[in-house]
């Protein structure tokens, strides 16, 4: 027996610490399990409180798709109704772009409400000149940094305009999604933006689909105009976009309304005499004030601004993905109306090309870190596989192991 006891490893090796507990007794331990619960239940608040906000605002983001698709699909087919009785598209523009003096307006009517601040509109007016400049906005600056926007903004509407006297509302629609394209070629070129190999092969895409447009009835008539024109309209408004990243990409959302309608006003001011050159040259002939179809002019240029206010305030409120995702969904919405009130039957060549379109639209949606991000995906699917096929060998080789002793068998690992 001392033989026995004499070669037995004493326990001094295991440190005595493991086996004490940090809790001391009296008061602080139970100063520690009262707050536990309490910081479980702050924690859980507080990411309840989080994923309600998420939740909130998806779904406003999802109503605001909803309603940027419903205006740009409405302005499109009340531009068809207008044409009807009233073919002048520079006129139409025109008239249009005169309403975006009513966005600072509507901005300082919601930020007064949300806000509650006491400031007067010509004092906010002021704040919000400072896009100009440190003196505000004088002559020389509002000339200088309005009229380019200005006129560029006329051409889009104006071309668009065109582009559906000679197509349907979904080409034209359809074709002016190309826009994104086009602001990430430009971006790539003159603001030396981030190179995304698959966002080349959206542009790529998009010209695919613009050439197919193009081949369905020939290169020639009405239907080659129309997307030539649509196509213009598409470039016209990229080459705004990106400008407008350029000059004014820090501009808050003040600042922008205040922008808008200072176009708006430069618009009334100083392209006026445009229409008055169509109509006196008999380019473009409306007859009298009275008979003009008012109702279909101030809704479509109610429309319009409604869907460039939801453009600008969706950007702010929601993700911008959202937004550009409302723009997409207004050709299936002009298609939809397309074939049930003008019964139009379209040619595989062009679902085709618009589906083109409408998928390298989606390609650009696509964020810049979308690769290593899907490689992090992947990555943790398989090494989730993997700790999934070691638990399941695991389990087999216990299971193994028990049959084994229960049979009176031992097995001995090899070193």
């Amino acid at each position: 027996m001392k033989k026995h006891s004499a070669r037995v490893a004493p326990l001094s090796s295991y440190s005595t610490q493991v086996l004490t507990c940090p809790i001391s007794e009296g008061e602080e331990g139970s100063d520690s399990h009262a707050e536990t619960p309490g910081s479980e239940t702050s924690e859980e608040s507080r990411s309840f409180q989080t994923c309600t906000n998420t939740a909130l605002k998806v779904l406003g983001g999802l109503l605001m798709v909803l309603c940027i698709s419903s205006s740009w699909v409405g302005t499109t087919q009340v531009v068809k109704l207008t044409f009807q009785s009233f073919s002048c598209p520079f006129f139409i523009s025109w008239f249009s772009s005169n309403w975006n003096m009513l966005f600072f307006p509507i901005y300082y009517a919601g930020h007064a409400v949300i806000t509650r601040e006491k400031q007067t509109p010509i004092q906010k007016f002021r704040e919000c000149s400072k896009l100009f400049g440190e003196d505000g906005m004088t002559l020389k600056l509002f000339v200088k940094r309005t009229a380019p926007f200005s006129i560029l903004w006329t051409l889009t509407n104006y071309l668009y305009l065109l582009a559906l006297k000679k197509l349907t509302a979904t080409d034209v629609s359809a074709l002016y999604c190309c826009h994104k394209a086009f602001v990430f070629l430009l971006s790539w070129i003159v603001l030396k933006d981030r190179f995304m190999g698959v966002r080349i092969v959206a542009a790529i895409m998009a010209i695919t689909g613009i050439v197919m447009m193009a081949y369905a009835d020939g290169f020639h008539g009405d239907s080659f105009v129309g997307v030539a024109l649509a196509v213009g309209s598409a470039s016209t408004s990229a080459l705004y976009k990106v400008l407008f990243k350029m000059f004014l990409g820090s501009a808050n959302f003040g600042e922008v309304a205040h922008f808008l309608s200072t176009m708006g006003f430069f618009n009334l001011i100083f392209i006026s005499c445009v229409p008055l050159i169509l109509y006196f040259t008999k380019v473009e002939h409306w007859g009298s004030l009275s008979s003009l179809p008012w109702g279909y002019l101030c809704g479509l240029a109610g429309l319009w601004l409604v869907f460039n206010i939801l453009v600008h305030v969706g950007v702010v409120l929601t993700y911008p993905i959202l937004i550009s995702i409302g723009t997409l969904l207004s050709v299936p919405g002009n298609a939809a109306v397309d074939v049930l009130k003008h019964e139009v039957i379209f040619s595989v060549v062009r679902l085709a090309a618009t589906c083109i379109i409408c998928l390298g639209f989606l390609l650009l949606l696509l964020p810049e870190e979308w690769d290593s991000v899907t490689l992090r995906f992947l990555a943790t699917i398989a090494d989730k596989k993997s700790e999934d096929h070691g638990e399941e060998l695991t389990e087999s080789s216990v299971h193994t192991r028990s049959r084994s002793r229960a049979n009176g068998t031992v097995s001995i690992p090899l070193a």
